[in-house]
């Protein structure tokens, strides 16, 4: 047997290696784009960033230190330039891909960080695996933007495994689904109608909002949230306000709410405050062809009826007054069981001193003739022509008698200028 050559032994001591095998390395060397491995081999391994990881311009420094030792498959053992191209990411996604497997028949969950935001859903990445969570599978209630949940660690299931198609799908949905069940079962454990808690606002709506209280969420209805009047909850609430409400009713599942604490009850001390006679001031809230409504108070509306608006004849009550428009008035009734005041501006306005013209006097004069037969006369005059005519009248009845006359007169006339007989 000849004798090998320096360069042979040293070829021989150096192992053999092929493509797709897995080879165990040192690192002896990292940039920040590019890893260098000590595989035992004549030729060392690289691994570029791309080959290690799907994250996009990470500084591999941060992430590998000099002396690590690594698992790596092999791409090609000669690159161009004499070195043996690795993959650090594959060899990973391999082995995740089998502990996805037994995740999903085992229905095991997960926690990832969320890598990627994409318009469909969230990308999350499982020992260099991807999977895939439909906006649809993300929350337990519709959500329009799912960029807050960039870079957190989120808890799914695999709901779907199938490598060959490259489909893994995770489900953070149904964890969320169990998790409130089993919170609404505590819940609806101890609380009962009037109980006041703390909630925080998970949706608004045209009717109400909707205010999870921490298990199970309850309606507060728009009617249910101020004495007063609410043109729309959306001017009210917002999402994630924190808002205290007792439960008003509470059917099977669903919970009603309300912000109108009986303390706070506008119509308390109500029959002393707004008493018939009291004078009280109040903002034109809506107006009708009937009348206009008037606010008191937030939650106390009073009837201020067209015939009371004023002495002259209105049509309707947006020729005089506005909607915002402060006003006074007088309470002219007040029914508390059916929580009705009626209100009169006109109450509080001053009488009129009407002065009429010059009213007609009626005079009847009597006057016994000597057969006892009486001749009524009937004059019919004016204020300024009454004095004369009832002198010359009654002189010429006086003329006429043989005895003792009477006189009877029936005078209408202004009292202001009583007539001179």
């Amino acid at each position: 047997m000849s004798e090998m050559s320096f360069e042979q032994m040293l070829e021989e001591s150096f192992k053999t290696i092929r493509n797709g095998e897995v080879v165990e390395g040192t690192v002896i060397d990292v940039k920040p784009d590019e890893i260098v491995l000590n595989i035992g081999y004549k030729s060392d391994g690289i691994i570029t960033r791309n080959e290690y990881t799907n994250e996009a311009n990470v500084d591999l420094t941060t992430l590998v230190s000099v002396g690590d030792t690594m698992e790596a498959k092999v791409l090609k053992v000669n690159d161009g330039e004499g070195q043996v191209l690795l993959t650090y990411k594959r060899l990973a996604a391999e082995k995740g891909s089998k502990r996805l497997e037994e995740a999903f028949e085992n229905k095991e969950v997960l926690t990832a960080k969320v890598a990627q935001v994409l318009d469909g859903g969230l990308c999350v990445i499982v020992d260099e695996t991807r999977v895939f969570i439909p906006a649809s599978l993300v929350s337990d209630s519709y959500e329009k933007d799912l960029s807050k949940y960039k870079d957190q660690d989120i808890e799914f299931v695999i709901s779907e495994f199938n490598p060959k198609r490259r489909r893994i799908i995770g489900d953070r949905k149904q964890l969320l689904v169990a998790k409130k069940l089993e919170q609404q079962k505590e819940l609806f454990a101890k609380i009962k109608v009037g109980d006041v808690m703390e909630g925080t606002v998970k949706n608004v709506t045209d009717f109400g909002a909707f205010i999870d209280l921490g298990g199970a969420d309850g309606l507060l209805h728009i009617s249910e949230m101020s004495w007063g009047r609410v043109e729309s909850p959306k001017k009210v609430f917002n999402v994630g306000d924190h808002v205290r409400v007792f439960i008003k009713d509470i059917n099977d599942t669903k919970i009603a709410l309300s912000m109108k604490f009986p303390a706070e009850n506008p119509w308390n001390g109500a029959a002393e405050k707004y008493a018939v006679g009291n004078v009280v001031k109040g903002k034109v809230a809506r107006m009708t062809d009937f009348g206009a409504f008037v606010e008191l108070a937030p939650g106390v509306d009073a009837l201020l009826h067209v015939s009371q608006i004023a002495k002259e004849h209105i049509e309707k009550p947006s020729d005089v007054l506005k909607v915002g428009q402060e006003i006074e008035a007088k309470i002219v009734d007040f029914n508390e069981d059916e929580k009705k005041i009626s209100l009169s501006i006109k109450a509080l306005l001053a009488p009129e001193t009407n002065e009429s013209e010059d009213a007609d006097v009626a005079v009847i004069v009597a006057v016994p003739s000597p057969t006892a037969v009486t001749t009524p006369l009937f004059l019919s005059t004016t204020a300024t022509e009454r004095s004369s005519d009832v002198h010359t009248t009654f002189s010429s009845a006086v003329d006429g008698v043989i005895s003792a006359v009477s006189v009877v007169c029936l005078l209408t006339f202004n009292a202001s200028s009583p007539p001179e007989i």
